[in-house]
C-alpha cells in the first residue's frame, strides 16, 4: 500500500512538474566552441523562443571529446526538460562508431524532441596549395603521400576524411582540433593544408582569398557559393556523408514536455527571420516529429559504422 502510494505521489508530482514548465531558465548544451555553427544555430532558435516561452533559454558551450563530453553531461541531468542536448552526428553517430566502449547509448539514454536540420560543410584549402579543384588536389596528394596535412574540427570532418581518402586512394596527415574555428584560424595559417569546415568560420577567409572552396557536401550547389562544384559533381559519386544537428533530452523525458519543446522549435523554424538567418549560416532547417527523429538517429549509427568500417577505421 506505501509503496502504491508512493508510486502515485511521484505521478501527481511529475504531471505537476510538466505542467508548470518551464518555471526556471533552460540549459542548452552544445558540444562545440562559440563561434561554431552548431553554437550558432542553436543561439539563433534560442534567441527566438525565450521571449515567448516563460523563461529563457541560456546556451552552455562544453566542448571536446567529439561531443561526448556535453552528451554525456546531459545523460546524467534530471530529466526535467531544464537540461537539453543540441546534438550533431558527432556524439550520435560518430562517437559510437569509433568507440570500442562508448559513454552513453544514443537510442536508450536520451530523448528525441525535433530534428533541426542539415549543415552545409565545404573542402576548403589554403590559399598556397596548388590545387584549383578536387581533381587537383587529389592529384597533388598523390604525389606528396604523407605531406599534406588535414584539420579537422569534429566527427563530420573525421568521417569524411576518412570516406574521401579512401575513396580517391590519398595519404594525408591528420591533425585534430576541439573545433572548426581553432582549425580554421590554423588552415588559414598555412599550419595545416586542408579542412572539411562550415561556412559560418570558413566563408569570410574565402572571400579575403586567404582560403578556397573546392567542393560542397551537399547534393546540390550552395547558393553562398554557386562556383562551387558538389563532390559528387567533381567526381566523388560514392561520397555519402551528411553532417546534422537536432534536439534531445535526457531519458525518460516527460512526453508534456517534449510535446511543449517540440512545438516551440518547430515553431521558431518556421519563422521568417528565423529561415534568414540560418540561410545566411547555409543551414538547411528540416524539423521532425520526436518519433522520426528516433528513426532517424538509428540508421546514421548504422550508416556511420559501416563507413568507417569500409574506410579502415576501427573502434579504439
Amino acid at each position: 500500500m506505501k509503496r502504491l502510494l508512493a508510486f502515485a505521489c511521484a505521478v501527481v508530482m511529475s504531471t505537476s512538474a510538466a505542467a508548470q514548465y518551464p518555471a526556471k531558465p533552460v540549459r542548452i548544451v552544445v558540444p562545440f566552441p562559440g563561434g561554431s555553427a552548431t553554437d550558432t544555430i542553436t543561439r539563433i532558435l534560442a534567441q527566438s523562443i525565450s521571449p515567448g516561452f516563460g523563461q529563457p533559454m541560456i546556451v552552455d558551450n562544453k566542448p571536446g571529446a567529439d561531443g561526448a563530453i556535453a552528451a554525456a553531461e546531459v545523460v546524467k541531468a534530471p530529466p526535467d526538460g531544464y537540461t537539453l542536448l543540441m546534438a550533431t552526428n558527432s556524439p550520435m553517430s560518430a562517437v559510437p562508431a569509433m568507440k570500442k566502449s562508448p559513454p552513453y547509448d544514443p537510442v536508450k539514454d536520451f530523448t528525441p524532441i525535433t530534428d533541426i536540420g542539415r549543415y552545409t560543410f565545404f573542402l576548403y584549402v589554403n590559399a598556397s596549395v596548388p590545387a584549383k579543384s578536387l581533381k587537383e588536389l587529389i592529384t597533388h596528394a598523390k604525389a606528396n603521400p604523407g605531406k599534406l596535412a588535414y584539420a579537422t574540427g569534429n566527427t563530420t570532418g573525421i568521417v569524411s576524411f576518412a570516406q574521401m581518402n579512401a575513396l580517391a586512394g590519398i595519404d594525408m596527415l591528420h591533425v585534430p582540433y576541439k573545433g572548426e574555428p581553432q582549425g580554421i584560424t590554423d588552415l588559414v595559417g598555412g599550419r595545416v593544408q586542408v579542412m572539411w569546415a562550415t561556412p559560418t568560420t570558413g566563408l569570410p577567409f574565402v572571400k579575403e582569398g586567404k582560403i578556397r572552396a573546392l567542393v560542397t557536401q551537399l547534393t546540390k550547389r550552395s547558393s553562398l557559393l554557386p562556383d562551387v562544384p558538389t563532390i559528387h559533381e567533381a567526381g566523388l559519386p560514392k561520397f555519402t556523408i551528411t553532417s546534422w544537428a537536432a534536439l534531445f533530452g535526457p531519458a525518460k523525458l516527460p512526453k508534456e514536455i517534449v510535446a511543449r519543446l517540440h512545438k516551440e522549435f518547430t515553431a521558431a523554424m518556421a519563422k521568417p527571420d528565423v529561415l534568414a538567418q540560418m540561410e545566411k549560416q547555409a543551414f538547411l532547417l528540416s524539423p521532425s516529429t520526436p518519433e522520426k527523429l528516433g528513426e532517424f538517429v538509428k540508421e546514421q549509427m548504422d550508416s556511420y559504422r559501416t563507413i568507417l568500417r569500409a574506410a579502415g577505421v576501427q573502434p579504439e
